[in-house]
């Protein structure tokens, strides 16, 4: 918050912006496409931790912002669990599963060690600079 001054400046909603991206790409053709239930579902998982980022970012708090990361944590849970779905149907290969978990496993460790970096600091966040 004090070192980010947007959350686009935040390593882990870059990589949950990729993360995204690559959830799109593999969602969009083959039987993948056409499970509705488990394609809308993992897509929305992935953009529920990017959103989830830039949403407690930009409320401005650090309590605020440390639980909207902890959301974006589970989201990335859920979109590893719904990955092993993917290969358990046949929908992606191994290589693909590899590649796109992971990345969400680097996106966990970033939340992680930001959550812990937010836990430890003094910061109030951007809506009380006026008081710190």
């Amino acid at each position: 918050m004090a070192t980010f001054k947007k959350f686009e400046d935040i390593t882990a909603w870059q990589k949950a912006r990729e993360l995204t991206r690559l959830v799109y790409e593999i969602t969009k053709n083959g039987n993948f496409s056409k499970d509705f239930g488990l394609r809308d579902q993992i897509r929305r998982a992935a953009v529920s931790i990017m959103s989830n980022i830039a949403e407690g970012f930009d409320r401005g708090g650090r309590k605020e912002f440390i639980q909207y990361l902890s959301i974006a944590k589970g989201s990335v849970g859920e979109v590893k669990s719904q990955l092993y779905a993917a290969l358990d149907q046949k929908y992606i290969t191994g290589d693909v599963f590899n590649k796109v978990y992971l990345l969400a496993e680097e996106i966990n460790r970033l939340i992680f060690s930001l959550m812990k970096y937010l836990g430890n600091t003094d910061i109030k966040g951007l809506k009380y600079k006026a008081t710190q």
